[in-house]
């Protein structure tokens, strides 16, 4: 496994990650012990960096996780969580308010069974008013960690020049890492345009999302995925090539995601062991480049080509 520190963070972590919000059961129902498996076996096969959200699930996701992290040892794993948005029976809710942010950073300890958080960030701030995120969200987290709670403090968000309006409106290391997702994958690589950006700044990258939540499988998308059908056709062409030349285009969307040093870490998320143990073997295979090529070939006519959240 490859480790690459996440900015200046002296967090050096693996190259793919786990992201836990299948945990939540948000892409489909699952065993609770099948989950609390899938976490073991990623850190026991060299995977160290967690991330997971109060929202995946409503809650669900931080439960689950907490009763795997029991029987682990807090020194092998980076622990991440998010504040800011939640939901609350099937209905989505947002709150970037300090009280509230504040709350569930403690709320999030208790549920995780652990004493700090080693990233805590505020999430997907496209739904935020960015001046409230500047001016009133990141100080109380930035509060947080001058206490010792979280480690390092961090934002995520699908509209990529988000990032940018927020760190150039607060003081220089008030955030240290950004989380992007569905821009550094086959079909979108937009994420390249801001690391020159990000690295000046000395602030880490994390990717997210390798199969651009589904469009880069042989399955295909599933029904509530936002991309404009042109996009979810021409990357359903890509997977059927991939299959003809007896490859998978799963395999290659993880390890094109994860190959770029620039970026820290990229998550993935599955609560079955096997699926971390494949994803971990294609992270590590070298990368198809005539493969590649073809794909990007196809793709190209819808090459970034995005939506927006929801």
């Amino acid at each position: 496994m490859e480790y690459r520190e996440i900015g200046k963070t002296g967090m050096k972590v693996s190259c793919i990650g786990f992201g836990a919000s299948s945990l939540g059961g948000v892409f489909h129902s699952f065993e609770e012990e099948e989950g609390i498996k899938a976490v073991h076996t990623a850190v026991d096969n060299g995977i160290n960096f967690i991330d997971v959200s109060p929202y995946y699930g409503y809650l669900k996701s931080e439960t689950v996780l907490g009763k795997a992290l029991k029987t682990i040892d807090r020194n092998r794993y980076y622990l991440s969580t998010k504040a800011g948005r939640y939901g609350k029976d099937g209905v989505n809710q947002w709150d970037y308010s300090a009280k509230r942010v504040t709350e569930s950073v403690y709320e999030s300890l208790e549920r995780l069974n652990v004493d700090y958080l080693d990233m805590i960030s505020v999430h997907d701030i496209e739904f935020a008013d960015l001046e409230s995120v500047c001016g009133e969200t990141l100080p109380a987290l930035v509060e947080l960690r001058n206490k010792g709670l979280v480690k390092h403090v961090g934002i995520t968000n699908l509209t990529l020049r988000h990032f940018k309006y927020v760190i150039d409106h607060v003081p220089a290391g008030t955030v240290e890492c950004i989380l992007s997702f569905c821009h550094y994958c086959l079909n979108d690589n937009a994420l390249t345009d801001y690391l020159d950006y990000f690295e000046e700044r000395e602030i880490g990258v994390i990717n997210a999302s390798p199969f651009s939540m589904g469009l880069l499988t042989e399955r295909g998308a599933p029904d509530w995925h936002p991309a404009p059908k042109p996009l979810r056709d021409i990357c359903k062409k890509a997977a059927l090539h991939c299959k003809s030349k007896g490859k998978s285009i799963e395999q290659l969307a993880v390890k094109y995601s994860a190959s770029n040093p620039r970026i820290a870490t990229t998550l993935f998320s599955t609560t079955r062991s096997e699926a971390v143990l494949r994803n971990i073997r294609w992270a590590e295979e070298p990368l198809d480049e005539d493969l590649l090529r073809e794909v990007h070939a196809i793709l190209e006519p819808r090459y970034r080509d995005t939506w927006l959240n929801s």
